[in-house]
């Protein structure tokens, strides 16, 4: 038996509704209709203990307590989490510590461990997420579409497709074996010559 993983957009979507479950990623994409990528996240609210995190999953995650049902194999893409957070306060950056030269130590003592910290248990995932298809963005570069008159009537969305969409080079790249000052000549490739 292999677990079988939901297949969604969202966390969510995978928890509640998904469009399917599958153990592979060819599997997962013939389901989807398209590409999937595996990944692991948390979803839904935060609990203060363990116990009250597997009550509100119950039959989602493994249950040690006895007398609890058991999670069929194929369906144990659920795991709970222990996730420390700081109730309300943002961590800050440290200063840097400075030599003490104290009792024979070089460093001053560590500080204690605060104990403001919480632990709370989150639910996290394992899916295959859909991958959203990319905006339908002109195949010419961004460089060569702003002298075109074609680029001038293009839409909001275009225009910010073109802003994202990666650099492509002018020419191929030469290979790493020739400096910045030297070419291979066109009747032997063979040679390469300084150009000073």
């Amino acid at each position: 038996m292999t677990i079988l993983y939901p297949i969604a957009e969202t966390p969510e979507a995978a928890l509640h509704a998904p469009c399917g479950h599958a153990a592979r990623a060819r599997e997962a994409g013939r389901l989807a209709g398209g590409q999937v990528e595996f990944v692991t996240d948390v979803v839904g609210p935060a609990f203060a203990t363990r116990e009250a995190a597997l009550d509100a999953y119950a039959g989602r995650v493994e249950d040690d307590r006895p007398g609890r049902s058991i999670v069929p194999i194929e369906a144990r893409y659920c795991q709970l989490r222990p996730v420390s957070v700081a109730p309300g306060v943002k961590p800050k950056p440290k200063p840097p510590v400075k030599p003490a030269f104290r009792d024979g130590r070089r460093w001053p003592a560590p500080p204690e461990p605060s104990d403001r910290t919480e632990t709370l248990w989150r639910l996290s995932i394992s899916y295959w997420r859909i991958r959203q298809a990319e905006s339908a963005a002109p195949e010419i570069a961004a460089r060569k579409l702003r002298r075109d008159p074609l680029g001038k009537d293009l839409e909001g969305a275009v225009l910010d497709a073109l802003a994202r969409q990666p650099l492509r080079p002018v020419r191929p790249q030469r290979a790493l074996d020739i400096g910045l000052f030297e070419f291979r000549p066109p009747d032997d490739p063979s040679l390469i010559i300084p150009d000073e």
